[in-house]
């Protein structure tokens, strides 16, 4: 694919509307405060935040978009689901630090919750479009008591994170708009899920509602397993950071003069990494996932590959055959496969490992991680528990390191034209010889 795709998209704000603004600086203190009608800039002009109408609604929110994007951009809200039916909003400081948002009556439509209370607080936009809260008095300007990139809305910009801050218990996901007209928290999400307790392998997930509709796979030091395409690019780098005390993706533009971001868009169905295109005046779909029938969650059902170059694009992992081969051929493939041999598993001289190559790692739901053990020890540990399926590295940088074991069935995996990881998937010896 090309730099940018030839489809076209508009923001959901494209029919903005708003009261006429009179800029103020990037900051305000207490005392002062953002009345319906007057906004913040970021000192360089890049992000304003105001009062604003979506499409056709009536309702008044509190939002950061673009300031110098004609399809007006909005990029984060305040109270997505408490909006204010008139002109009567106005954002203050209020004796306890916080920020908040008041309708009539005073009475409090929003407000941010930190810890700490500022000595001297300060609420400013920055130029990422991220809006802070800190104390003035504070050495460290980069100290924030809260920051609005903690508690992103539809879209994921440059700088901000979207994962775990473990020892919060905070997870940062972006939720779609439910509709044009109303920013409040759609059922389609993005985010890293894990289970810390267990050690299971944190993958990025697109959800719609409780199901899971999209997985990226899991981060193997270079990328997502699933994700390829995630490569070095002239837009943007991009990392992965797993430790104990964070667990986050973040991306970062090279270029300052290149305008991009993520959305969630709840119409279509996709996460989209957008670019403004100065010369059309439009943004264009950098890339978008998901990207193709394989792309769809467990599409193949367990110990099923699919594969797009083949027809049916379902095909049972070598080893294995579907469990219903009638309902197989009518292209039902829900039921997924059942394996040629049953393991013998206690008798460990009867099993042995197959490594399959460029394969999108399996659902890390049922698995367990190690980042100190080597692929030798990873095997060997996986060959004596009987509930262990496949096991790889964790991270495929340099010669490879770490363990990651899966227990159980295998889903949601699909084949790539090249990657950079093999799977070892438990077999019956005498079977591997077969295949």
């Amino acid at each position: 694919m090309g730099l940018f795709s030839l489809m076209f998209v508009s923001i959901v704000l494209e029919p903005f509307l708003s009261t006429a603004t009179f800029a103020l600086v990037d900051s305000i203190r207490p005392l002062e405060s953002i009345s319906d009608g007057r906004t913040l800039v970021s000192s360089d002009g890049t992000f304003q935040l105001g009062f604003f109408t979506p499409s056709s609604s009536k309702s008044r929110y509190v939002g950061i978009w673009y300031k110098n994007i004609p399809v007006h951009t909005v990029v984060w809200v305040a109270n997505r689901c408490n909006p204010i039916n008139d002109s009567s909003g106005t954002l203050t400081i209020n004796d306890k630090g916080n920020l908040v948002l008041l309708s009539k009556n005073n009475s409090v439509v929003w407000s941010t919750s930190s810890l700490k209370q500022a000595q001297k607080p300060l609420v400013q936009l920055l130029d990422s479009g991220n809006l802070v809260l800190r104390d003035e008095r504070d050495a460290n300007s980069e100290n924030y008591l809260w920051q609005s990139f903690d508690y992103p809305s539809d879209t994921f910009l440059s700088g901000m994170k979207i994962g775990w801050d473990l020892r919060r218990n905070l997870s940062r996901r972006l939720s779609a708009w439910k509709s044009f007209e109303d920013p409040c928290n759609g059922d389609f999400t993005y985010e890293v899920e894990l289970d810390a307790k267990l050690h299971t392998y944190p993958e990025v997930f697109i959800r719609e509602g409780s199901m899971k509709f999209y997985r990226a796979g899991a981060w193997n030091g270079i990328g997502f397993s699933g994700s390829p395409e995630l490569r070095p690019n002239p837009v943007f780098d991009y990392g992965f950071v797993y430790n104990d005390d964070e667990i986050y993706y973040t991306y970062h533009l090279k270029n300052e003069s290149v305008i991009s971001m993520i959305v969630m868009n709840q119409t279509a169905r996709l996460r989209q990494r957008l670019v403004w295109l100065e010369t059309e005046r439009v943004w264009s779909a950098y890339n978008s996932i998901p990207r193709d029938q394989c792309d769809s969650y467990g599409l193949c059902g367990l110990n099923g590959n699919c594969i797009m170059t083949e027809n049916p694009v379902c095909q049972c992992l070598k080893g294995f055959k579907p469990k219903s081969l009638e309902q197989w051929n009518t292209m039902d493939w829900s039921d997924g496969c059942v394996r040629n041999s049953p393991l013998s598993c206690h008798d460990k001289a009867k099993d042995g490992f197959m490594k399959f190559s460029d394969l999108k790692l399996p659902d890390a739901e049922h698995s367990w991680v190690n980042k100190s053990m080597n692929l030798e020890e990873c095997g060997a540990k996986c060959l004596s528990n009987c509930s262990c399926m496949a096991y790889t590295n964790s991270d495929v940088t340099g010669k490879g390191s770490g363990c990651v074991m899966w227990f159980g069935d295998l889903l949601d995996i699909r084949q790539f034209h090249s990657g950079e990881q093999d799977l070892y998937i438990r077999m019956l010896a005498s079977e591997i010889g077969k295949v």
